[in-house]
């Protein structure tokens, strides 16, 4: 009994556990399951404008003027007065008398060349008359010669009849020879009297080309500022000896400033209208670039620190060749009277050395779809639909510029485009937008030409 007892006893517990473990299995409740929730990506989106762009083309060079006028000495002398504002940086009106050398010389000169000049026509004069003289004398030597003929032909006649003796008509013949040989003399005479002329003449010409010459020299003497113009260095005294051939100093005019800028061809062609790119090309003349380039707004700017400036330009000439390191056209710009257009602290001259930005602004295209630079990735853009999911879009872009891109087709204005990162991207994820109105804002300003937003 007391093992049964026992035996009983030992199994009571196991019978006890397996019975608990029995009704927890029988009676536990199925593990719960928590729902899923789809994940939701924050990204940064504009919605895409539709602006009147302006395309522009952006350039950069240096102000030159562009006429300089280097004052050399045509003529030696000493200095004798100079222009009260003969110094470095003046502005100097057109035909302003600026430096005076010393003209006694050529005065002297002059003087001299006129009286040999009289002198020459009075020998000339002289010539004439003694022509006219020895002209007449000849016309009454050959009458004598005629009648000295006929006196010897009547005494040959006599002396054949023995009225007069051989003697008497050898004297005859010697009388009419002596009288030929008179005539001869005059004629000779006559024969050079107009290679004296001649020779009178000639040297006349000389004596007035050096007149000429000499008032030309003393016109010289005086240096007149040819064109409105600004001073360079000036190193001038009065009493100074200069020699014929001396740089005196350097003006720069003051009519018109040209900036030499360069541009991408793309750059230029982009501003065109589609029929009119087909036109451009690389080598065009001047006449022709300006007349595909008639409708551009020139624009040149200066910045320095906290300051701007502008001014409005025109196209003077396209350069002849293209740049064969970077393949840059350069266009000449030109600003006219641009010291005229200064507003003092506002608006400085603009004058050489400036380092300009050159800005051309084709007509201003209605309706151009535009998005960051950073909004394409593989011709195409990353959009949330109304649904706020993420989709892709397939977009042909026209050209690029700034920091946007236009639209050609894929988008028609008013889409929301993605403008940050997306990867990765998972098409038809659930995408909370955050706009971006300060980058929409800058977008537009660049659109449309807002300098101060580059």
């Amino acid at each position: 009994m007391r093992k049964l007892v026992k035996g009983v006893l030992t199994l009571l517990p196991i019978a006890a556990a397996i019975l608990v473990v029995v009704y927890l299995v029988t009676h536990r409740s199925d593990p719960s399951r928590k729902q899923e929730r789809e994940s939701i990506r924050t990204l940064r989106v504009i919605e895409a404008p539709s602006v009147d762009l302006i395309p522009r083309a952006v350039g950069y060079g240096v102000a030159e003027p562009e006429r300089v006028w280097e004052a050399v000495a045509e003529v030696k002398g000493t200095v004798s007065s100079l222009h009260p504002h003969l110094k470095s940086g003046e502005l100097i009106e057109a035909k302003s008398l600026l430096i005076q050398i010393d003209p006694t010389e050529y005065e002297l000169t002059i003087a001299r060349l006129k009286a040999g000049i009289e002198e020459t026509r009075a020998k000339i004069k002289e010539l004439n008359a003694e022509e006219a003289n020895q002209q007449r004398l000849l016309e009454l030597e050959q009458k004598s010669l005629k009648l000295a003929r006929k006196s010897l032909e009547r005494k040959s006649g006599l002396v054949k009849s023995r009225a007069i003796s051989e003697d008497a008509v050898d004297r005859e013949e010697r009388t009419f020879l002596q009288q030929k040989q008179t005539v001869q003399r005059l004629e000779n005479s006559l024969a050079l009297i107009p290679s004296k002329r001649k020779a009178l003449n000639s040297a006349l010409a000389v004596q007035q080309a050096n007149l000429k010459q000499a008032g030309i020299d003393l016109a010289k003497t005086t240096i007149k500022a040819p064109f409105d113009c600004r001073l360079g260095d000036v190193n001038m005294e009065v009493g100074q000896f200069v020699r014929a051939g001396q740089l005196l100093f350097k003006a720069h005019g003051t009519a018109v400033t040209q900036i030499e800028a360069r541009f991408r061809i793309e750059a230029l062609q982009n501003i065109l209208s589609e029929k009119m790119r087909r036109r451009f090309q690389p080598g065009l003349s001047t006449g022709a670039f300006k007349q595909l380039f008639r409708d551009v707004r020139v624009l040149v700017s200066l910045t320095s620190g906290d300051w701007s400036a502008q001014w409005e330009a025109r196209i003077d000439r396209l350069r002849e060749n293209v740049d064969p390191k970077t393949r840059e056209i350069k266009v000449v710009a030109a600003v006219d009277r641009p010291y005229d257009k200064a507003v003092p602290g506002e608006r400085p001259p603009l004058t050489a050395g400036m380092f300009c930005r050159v800005e051309l602004q084709g007509p201003v295209r209605s309706g151009s779809v535009v998005v960051p630079r950073s909004a394409i990735h593989d011709s195409s853009v990353f959009v949330v639909d109304p649904e706020q999911r993420l989709q892709k879009r397939q977009v042909v872009v026209d050209f690029a510029q700034s920091d946007f891109v236009v639209i050609q087709s894929g988008l028609s204005g008013g889409e929301m485009v993605v403008v940050s990162d997306p990867s990765p991207a998972i098409m038809g994820m659930k995408v909370s937008p955050v706009t971006d109105d300060d980058l929409r804002k800058h977008l537009l300003a660049l659109s449309q030409g807002d300098t101060a937003n580059q």
